[in-house]
């Protein structure tokens, strides 16, 4: 199949979305002690920084201490499986992205069902990716990256910040729709992936935009095209307390501040209702479900 850049573009974009579930509540005077707020990815990148902006505001609103801990691991399982292994009190919370859903059909098994056993809470913003290249790559277009790829099967390695990750998925995706032959090389978070891309050992690379646009403005990377529509009654209580961080969370997202902080890195909010989020994430469990069987039939 022949890659119409725009249309991969739109299929992948808003893929590094961030946002909050909770898992379960208890919503008396809440909060009465620190929240847990656990991250599948290690400390220094995209979803870091997200994450300790938001961890911040919601310190100063909740006259608690956010406490961002980072668990990486298993393509951000070992972080669900913190969560749900929590007690169902609404004192954690789980910075989720589009990972998460690809997880649910990417892996055969998962010891959690993470629709059923996390509540959604709130959406924070949409970070574009970056298809990005290490400039000693000749290619300075897509196009051109994808003539380059053709000429030297098998030779370039496209670097993602995970197996299974949408970073992962993303270049699958790339390459099915390109017909190209590129070998994957997984890291463990974006902050490695990159320090490799500048030091050449790898050539190409597809990163949340935050982690990467330093380097891209300085020009240890060269940046090739970014996704986006722009050149993102076991437990009663829940509602409650997801209405208050849902409320607080928002609060957030539309103060100036904070705005100019995530737009400062690419970043758009995503101001919406726990129900809307929670329609947002099953409509993205599907559409990645569809990717993930399309490129293993394709490999059948």
């Amino acid at each position: 199949m022949m890659l119409r850049r725009r249309e991969f573009l739109r299929i992948t974009a808003g893929v590094a979305a961030g946002s909050l579930v909770a898992r379960g509540a208890n919503a008396q005077n809440y909060p009465t002690r620190p929240v847990r707020l656990i991250l599948g990815y290690p400390a220094g990148g995209s979803t870091d920084l997200v994450a300790r902006i938001m961890g911040a505001w919601l310190t100063d609103r909740l006259g608690q201490s956010v406490v961002i801990e980072n668990k990486p691991g298993a393509g951000t399982n070992l972080a669900v499986q913190a969560a749900v292994a929590s007690p169902s009190d609404g004192y954690t919370l789980l910075f989720v992205t589009t990972t998460n859903a690809i997880n649910a059909s990417f892996h055969a098994s998962l010891p959690f069902d993470f629709l059923r056993d996390l509540a959604p809470v709130a959406g924070l913003v949409e970070l574009p990716f970056v298809m990005e290249v290490n400039p000693l790559l000749p290619a300075k277009t897509v196009d051109e990256f994808i003539a380059h790829a053709k000429a030297n099967p098998g030779k370039v390695n496209a670097a993602s910040f995970g197996t299974g990750t949408i970073s992962h998925l993303a270049w699958e995706l790339f390459k099915l729709m390109a017909g190209v032959d590129m070998v994957h090389v997984p890291y463990h978070g974006g902050a490695p992936m990159v320090t490799d891309l500048i030091g050449g050992r790898v050539q190409a690379g597809i990163d949340a935009l935050p982690n990467s646009l330093p380097h891209i403005r300085s020009g240890a990377l060269r940046a090739l095209a970014i996704t986006g529509p722009m050149r993102s009654d076991a437990v009663p209580d829940v509602p409650t307390v997801v209405a208050t961080l849902n409320r607080e969370i928002n609060a957030g997202l539309s103060d100036p501040r904070i705005a100019a902080r995530l737009a400062e890195v690419g970043g758009r909010p995503i101001r919406v209702s726990a129900d809307e989020f929670g329609a947002m994430w099953r409509r993205d469990t599907d559409k990645w479900a569809r990717v993930v069987k399309f490129a293993a039939g394709k490999r059948e």
